[in-house]
């Protein structure tokens, strides 16, 4: 099998697509650019496809990388067959050639190496043949030094069979088949720790069992969890009868002696090597499912969260509500620079309110303040409730934004370099209120499992983890465009073909030269050169600068050919952009170049029409019910209105204005059987929810969706 039909067997597309991607990653291109600006080549691959094209790749070479180590290694032993060779070399199943290399790998000294060592793997053989009935005879040629009697001689035997039988390339895999159809997963409580306060959280599985191929990868991650933490005891398990009854029916060929020593090793064999090795494996498969379901809500919920709808270029009035320490308000301007920042005391224990209320209005008149935003955090409900009591001189829109991984960014040496002068409790108040301005030029910045936006974050592999979360974050910068002469270097180093190094250089050169007035002017920035230019420009924005097409996603290479649309025309580009009537006339196959086809021209076109257009929808004011500030307001019965705050494999999580967000199950999100939670919902989504239960003592809401 070469690299592209191992692709293949994953990727459905046509040879050439994949071949020409494979050529575009091996150029470093990345993907952004293959899939927005090379669909011609692909054959309009996306970014999933290209994504799992470049992950196959990988793992191929990964693959190929094993079997030649294992082929070196086997080969330097002396052991290495023309069969055994073809076999390596023709499988790429991981599994079968790990089961392939078992017998010859390097381990510490087994029963069997002991037993091979005493001259015993001749007695083993004719055992294994079957044909004798005198066994006890023919084990009493083996005795020697070390081996006193018949009994030993016929142990040692059964140890190197029990070994045979746990190598069986045959026997292993079927018996995976058999764990991966019917292994449950059983825990059992550890009862000194039944009683601890954080136990408690995972009473559910205190004694519980259930088909591993059943389990919902949130509930395995739980168990999982709660075992680490040693309150219970988890096993993965099978009939044992059935295990060992398929082992001797595809071992077994006589009904004498010898038969009955081969059985003996069977059970050995399978207890002490097969059942805990293919157990093992068997958890660390689902589990590896597990993770693999768990980071795909995590990324889902990420990317949603990174797209949410932004505010736009507004003076913002952020809070940080808190009680004793009072809220810490900050003032910004419309590229959120911060302006001035103040404490203010309206609630308990100072009820500063009158005070409180004359410096908010005074600092919304001061910077011209458009829009509030307010910390979803302690306090927040009160706040809200404290802002819609002013009376201002114009309207000024009040929102409250999640303020989920504020106090990481707050504490960080990003905050640091931007406000080396003001604690970490102004530094919140400003991210507050970017993330209002912008959420996904403010939230690059926070570590993403920080967000609060994933169950098991820390249970799951923290490689595949960071590299499907990263993936998620530069589709949707990409996705966006930034603008450069406003983006930082965080946001920066997301662009395709930037990376974090030029990102420093752009943001350098920027302060030094002041704003970019055209694309080509990146390639004054140093050590950035014509591959990470041709990777990078489409994906920035320069408002106002020389050239119109710069503030939109038409690529620098395919400048000439919208000139040449233009003249055809008989008007500028300028005049071009953003008029349907003269677009609706372009015939594109006049502009068809053997850098651009139809696709190509197609995007362009489309862009042409609305340049620069956001994909991210408008921010909107969300009101909450005024009569419910905490759990104690709920009844059950009640309708309310809320904003989904977080999605998982088993439901949403719905912000209902109180401390405590409320889960709808997902056989609770509409009539019918629901698959994915995202096929019904989305992460700020605005719902109105049902209250079904309450559990003040646990804090735990049970809601329905009202459709």
């Amino acid at each position: 099998m070469n690299q592209i039909q191992f692709i293949k067997t994953v990727v459905n597309t046509v040879d050439k697509n994949i071949e020409a991607t494979l050529q575009l990653l091996s150029e470093d291109c990345t993907i952004p650019f293959i899939s927005r600006y090379r669909k011609d080549v692909t054959g309009n691959l996306d970014e999933v496809q290209i994504e799992n094209i470049a992950k196959l790749s990988k793992q191929y070479d990964e693959i190929v990388k094993r079997k030649d180590s294992i082929l070196k290694t086997i080969e330097e032993q002396g052991q290495l067959t023309s069969e055994l060779k073809s076999k390596i070399q023709n499988s790429f199943d991981l599994q079968e050639i790990e089961d392939l290399y078992l017998p010859y790998k390097k381990k510490k000294k087994t029963k069997a190496d002991v037993a091979r060592d005493n001259g015993l793997e001749p007695l083993a053989k004719i055992i294994m043949a079957q044909n004798y009935n005198e066994i006890d005879f023919e084990a009493s040629k083996f005795i020697s030094k070390n081996v006193v009697n018949e009994e030993e001689a016929l142990q040692g035997a059964r140890d190197i069979i029990a070994e045979w039988i746990n190598e069986n390339i045959f026997i292993r895999k079927n018996l995976r088949r058999l764990f991966q159809r019917k292994a449950t997963v059983t825990t059992k409580v550890v009862k000194k720790k039944a009683e601890e306060e954080d136990a408690q959280k995972f009473k559910h599985y205190f004694d519980w069992s259930e088909p591993i191929s059943k389990a919902p990868s949130h509930r395995l991650l739980a168990m999982l969890r709660a075992e680490n933490e040693g309150f219970i005891k988890l096993k993965v398990e099978i009939d044992n009868e059935e295990a060992i009854d398929f082992i001797e029916e595809n071992t077994l060929k006589g009904r004498n002696a010898s038969t009955e020593q081969v059985k003996i090793a069977i059970k050995d064999s399978y207890k002490r090597l097969l059942e805990p090795a293919i157990s093992n494996e068997t958890l660390q498969e689902a589990k590896a499912k597990a993770d693999a379901k768990a980071i795909e809500v995590f990324a889902g919920n990420l990317g949603q969260l990174l797209l949410a709808p932004p505010l736009g270029e507004k003076r913002i009035l952020a809070i940080d509500p808190g009680y004793r320490s009072g809220c810490k308000v900050v003032c910004l301007d419309e590229k959120g620079d911060l302006l001035y920042n103040e404490t203010i005391y309206p609630h308990t224990p100072q009820n500063e309110s009158g005070m409180a209320m004359k410096k908010i209005r005074s600092m919304v008149n001061a910077y011209t303040i458009e829009a509030i935003s307010i910390g979803n955090g302690t306090a927040s409900r009160e706040t809200e409730f404290f802002i819609k009591k002013i009376a201002f001189d114009k309207p000024v829109q009040v929102f409250v934004v999640s303020e989920a991984g504020a106090s990481v960014y707050s504490a960080s040496k990003i905050a640091r370099e931007e406000f080396p002068s003001y604690d970490v409790t102004v530094r919140g108040s400003v991210s507050i209120g970017r993330r209002l301005s912008d959420p996904l030029a403010e939230l690059v910045k926070i570590d993403a499992k920080s967000i609060g936006v994933g169950q098991y974050q820390h249970d799951v592999d923290q490689t595949k983890l960071k590299e499907e979360l990263d993936n998620t974050v530069v589709r949707c910068v990409n996705s966006v465009g930034i603008n450069i002469n406003t983006a930082s270097k965080s946001l920066l180093s997301y662009v395709s073909g930037i990376g974090e190094k030029m990102a420093e250089n752009i943001v350098a050169y920027r302060s030094e030269n002041g704003p970019f007035e055209d694309r080509k002017q990146l390639k004054k920035v140093p050590r950035l050169g014509e591959k990470a230019y041709q990777q990078a420009a489409a994906f920035i924005r320069i408002k106002d600068g020389k050239n119109p097409l710069d503030n939109s996603a038409v690529h620098p290479e395919a400048y000439k050919i919208v000139e040449k649309m233009a003249k055809d025309l008989k008007i500028s580009v300028e005049d071009l952009i953003g008029n349907k009537e003269k677009i609706s006339q372009i015939k594109l196959e006049n502009y068809i170049t053997t850098e651009i086809g139809i696709l190509g021209l197609k995007d362009i076109v489309k862009e042409l029409e609305k340049p620069g257009l956001d994909p991210r929808k408008s921010a909107k004011v969300f009101e909450f019910d005024p009569n419910v500030k905490t759990i104690k307001d709920l009844r059950t019965g009640m309708i309310l209105p809320g904003i989904i705050n977080n999605i998982t494999a088993f439901g949403c999580f719905v912000d209902v204005g109180i401390k405590e967000s409320g889960l709808v199950h997902i056989s609770q999100l509409k009539d019918g059987f629901v698959s994915d939670v995202n096929e019904v919902v989305k992460l700020h989504q605005h719902v109105q929810v049902k209250v079904v239960e309450i559990d003040e003592e646990r804090k735990r809401i049970q809601l329905t969706m009202v459709l």
